[in-house]
Parts: C-alpha cells; sequence; structure tokens
C-alpha cells in the first residue's frame, strides 16, 4: 500500500520517477490477485524500453516471474531468455527457466492426459450405444 501511495501521488504530481514504477510493479507482481499481477506487467512492460541495461534485467526478470505466475509459460520463457541471451551466466534467470520449462512440462503432460481420457471416454460411450443398440436387436 505504501508503494501504491506514493506511486499514485508522482503520478497525479506528473513526476513519475522509474524507481517508483519498479517499486509499484514489483509489489504487484508479488500479489495474490490476477488483475494486480497484470497490471504489474503493464508497468513493466511499459519500463522496458526506457531502462538502462542494469534496469532491464531487472524488468526482464520480473517479467518472466510475472507471466510465470500468471501460467502463461510461453511468454515468461519469452523474458527470461531474452535475459539470458544478455546474461547468459545469470543464475536467477537459469533457475527461472528451469522452473518454467518444470511447469510446462508438467501441465503439458497433464493437458495431454485429460485429453487422452476425454477421447477413452467418448471411445467408451461410443461401445455402450453400440452394444445397446446390438442387444436391442
Amino acid at each position: 500500500q505504501r508503494f501504491e501511495k506514493k506511486y499514485l501521488a508522482e503520478l497525479s504530481s506528473g513526476s513519475l520517477s522509474k524507481s517508483t514504477q519498479f517499486e509499484y510493479a514489483w509489489c504487484l507482481i508479488r500479489s495474490k490477485y490476477t488483475d494486480d499481477i497484470k497490471k504489474g506487467v503493464m508497468i513493466l512492460e511499459d519500463l522496458l524500453p526506457k531502462g538502462s541495461k542494469d534496469e532491464q534485467r531487472d524488468y526482464l526478470f520480473y517479467l518472466a516471474v510475472a507471466h510465470h505466475r500468471l501460467k502463461e509459460y510461453e511468454k515468461a520463457l519469452k523474458y527470461v531468455r531474452t535475459l539470458l541471451s544478455k546474461e547468459p551466466k545469470n543464475t536467477q534467470a537459469l533457475e527461472l527457466e528451469k522452473v518454467i520449462e518444470k511447469k510446462m512440462q508438467k501441465e503439458g503432460l497433464v493437458g495431454m492426459a485429460i485429453v487422452g481420457g476425454m477421447a477413452l471416454g467418448v471411445a467408451g460411450i461410443a461401445g455402450l450405444i453400440g452394444l445397446a443398440i446390438s442387444k436391442s436387436k
């Protein structure tokens, strides 16, 4: 709340600093509310082209974190890999990339299991209908 007040005060005065925007975005992406995270993403995306090399590193990292939290894994990977293309030995980014890839694998397998289960269910129902029709003749 402290960061939001500072952000809104600077915004209304017309002198919104990058550091205030970043602090507020950082708080938003840590929220449990999806809308807050999305608002944080918008602020970080706005800051990205304006930042120094060091600032851009932070913006890219937290954009990856935010998209990971939103379960937008493709976007998260895009941001973390952009960061890694500039800093290939960044350990935090390397770890985040692994976490995102594991989530994608896990959710991909779960997604495939659901699709497979649905296909089996449809096939089973079709089989039962066929059996019922053949018995009624």
